[in-house]
This record gives C-alpha cells, sequence and structure tokens, in this order.
C-alpha cells in the first residue's frame, strides 16, 4: 500500500511543477505528516524531491526526474483520455487502475501536451444510464468484469423468467446499453447475451495461474481460463446481436397514411428503423397520393404499442389498418374533440 502510495506521488510531481504539502495529502488521502515522511523516504531512496519553504513553497523535483511518451501528439492524448467511461469503470471495480494509468500518462507527456486530459474532459462527457432511470450496479457486475478481464470460465445462475439455470459460461465482454450491463459470453459453443442484473450467483473457479487443481491443462486452457476466440469482434457482435432483437421484437404490421409532416414525425415516435424502412418503401413505390400524404407499411411490436406510439402524430397519421385499430384511433378522436368542444 505505502509503496504503490510513493510511485503515486513521484507520478503526480513529474505530472505538475510542484504541489504544496495540502495538495499531496488530498490527492493521496492521507495527513500532511505522512506526507513529509513519504518525501524522506523517497529522498532516501534516491528520487530527487526537493521541499521549498515558506508560504508558496512546496514539493517537486529536480535534476530533470521524468519520462516522456515520445511520438504522442495532442489529439492522441485527448482521445487516450476520452476513453474511458468513469461511471462504467466504477461499477467493474476499474477506477483506481484507469486513474492511475492516466496519472502514469500525464506524468509522461510532453509539457505542452499536460492540459490534454482537462481539455477533453471539459468538452466531451458520456452520461450512458436513460433519462428517468436511477442507475444500479449490478452486486455481481465487479466478479464478472474481472473473469471477463482475465478471460475465466464462470459457472453462473440466471433467473430466466421465473426459474432460474445455472450456466458454464466464457466471459468475452460487457457492453453497457442505456444504463443496463450486458455480458456477451459462450455457452455451448454458440455466443449469447446475458444480463448481469439476472445472475443470482457467480462462480469463478481457482485453479492456480498455470492449471487446474491437479495443475493440468483443461481442454480450453489451464487455471480456469479459457483461450479466447481471436476473431471474436465485441463491437460486431453487439451490433448485430442488437439488430437482432429490435426486428424480433417487430412481430405485427399497421397500415398507415402519413402527411408531409407525419412523415418527418413517424421516426420520432416509433422504432426508427423500422419507420425508416417503411418511409423508404413507401417512397420507392407508390409514392405520395394527390394529396400528398404517403401510406405506409410499419412493422410494430404489437398493437397495443402502436395505439400508444401513433398517438404522438395526432392529426398527421391516419390509420388505415387493423380495423380494429383504426376504430380505436377514431372514437379517441371522437373522445377528443369531447374533451375540446
Amino acid at each position: 500500500m505505502r509503496a504503490a502510495r510513493l510511485i503515486k506521488m513521484v507520478l503526480l510531481l513529474q505530472a505538475r511543477p510542484s504541489m504544496t504539502g495540502p495538495e499531496l495529502a488530498q490527492e493521496l488521502e492521507v495527513s500532511e505528516r505522512t506526507v513529509a515522511r513519504d518525501v524522506l523516504s523517497l529522498s532516501e531512496a534516491g528520487v530527487p524531491v526537493y521541499a521549498d519553504r515558506g508560504r508558496s513553497g512546496g514539493y517537486r523535483l529536480i535534476g530533470g526526474y521524468r519520462t516522456r511518451l515520445t511520438g504522442l501528439g495532442r489529439s492522441e492524448a485527448e482521445a487516450l483520455f476520452l476513453s474511458g467511461v468513469p461511471s462504467a469503470l466504477r461499477e467493474m471495480g476499474l477506477a483506481d487502475a484507469a486513474s492511475a494509468a492516466r496519472l502514469k500518462v500525464s506524468a509522461a507527456l510532453l509539457p505542452e501536451l499536460r492540459d490534454a486530459a482537462t481539455g477533453a474532459a471539459q468538452r466531451f462527457h458520456l452520461d450512458a444510464p436513460a433519462w428517468y432511470q436511477e442507475p444500479r450496479t449490478p452486486a455481481l457486475l465487479p466478479a464478472v468484469a474481472g473473469a471477463v478481464w482475465d478471460d475465466r470460465r464462470i459457472t453462473a445462475r440466471y433467473l430466466r423468467k421465473d426459474t432460474e439455470v445455472e450456466r458454464q459460461l466464457e466471459p468475452y465482454g460487457l457492453v453497457l446499453k442505456a444504463g443496463v450491463w450486458y455480458l456477451a459470453a459462450r455457452a455451448q459453443g454458440d455466443f449469447r447475451v446475458y444480463r448481469v442484473d439476472r445472475f443470482t450467483a457467480v462462480e469463478v473457479p481457482d485453479g492456480g495461474e498455470d492449471g487446474g487443481e491437479d495443475g493440468a491443462e483443461g481442454p480450453t486452457g489451464g487455471g480456469g481460463r479459457f483461450i479466447r476466440d481471436e476473431a471474436f469482434d465485441l463491437p460486431a457482435f453487439w451490433a448485430e446481436r442488437a439488430a437482432q432483437f429490435a426486428r424480433s421484437l417487430l412481430r405485427e404490421e399497421v397500415v398507415v397514411r402519413l402527411s408531409a409532416h407525419g412523415v418527418r414525425r413517424l421516426p420520432h415516435v416509433t422504432e426508427r428503423a423500422a419507420a425508416e424502412e417503411a418511409i423508404d418503401a413507401a417512397r420507392s413505390g407508390d409514392g405520395p397520393d394527390a394529396q400528398g400524404r404517403l401510406t405506409v407499411r410499419l412493422a410494430v411490436e404489437s398493437v397495443e404499442v402502436a395505439y400508444a406510439q401513433l398517438l404522438g402524430l395526432g392529426p398527421e397519421g391516419e390509420v388505415l389498418h387493423p380495423p380494429a385499430l383504426r376504430e380505436r384511433f377514431a372514437t379517441a378522436a371522437r373522445r377528443t374533440a369531447a374533451l375540446y368542444a
């Protein structure tokens, strides 16, 4: 623990020209007396830490004691500091590691690039959770993340509808989608997606660093580890599965006649990809009618969902099919007209 603190102190002093005792104490989460003792220890170990006395004094490194990353430009440095999502790193238990990594890079950058971290953080921020949802970190996420990072197989108990099942998984990657964590894992040779908040138990076998309990290699790697399929591409896999999932939800079809404004509004009130596909198909088919209205065949999740979504079009959309949905909109229109009579 103390060794890590001493290293962090050196990196802090490399990243800044000078730091006061209170500043170091705050960064290191220790007392100023501990800072003074640590500085003395560093000096005895040969690290050239110099203490300036007086009101504006502080600690600094002398003699050019620093390392530099050569060939790293400003845009590259800024992109590097944008690569982490702080809330996600905290939830996976990697916040300390990420902080140390950023600190090391900051300390090694050329002086003219030292503001890259601050500049990037003040210009871009990713807020992953969706609106009106309180983000909840799955209790087992750190264990799953550790297995993903270390390529270790896990035995997981998982809620599927009202039943609990047990699966042997090879965890390949984690995805944070609108505040919900998903695990991409291989089970029985197939890649599948699991919601992490549905795991009720996760066991990570501990077979040592080089082998199983008896030191022997397993069929897919030793020490509870598995051998990753190098062809697996997490972003591509997720994009494909997300598209499949969205399409799988759209099981029914409705026919809607839209005004020009309704055409523009449709992607904002229904599933965007389905709306755009329906509009493109209608335009390449019969096109707008004499009144400039476009009739589209729209894939929807259900009639109930379509009713809730298409209400957002108001008079800019007229439901033609199915008849039951058209009658429901007609009834809603009469009731609305009565309210404003």
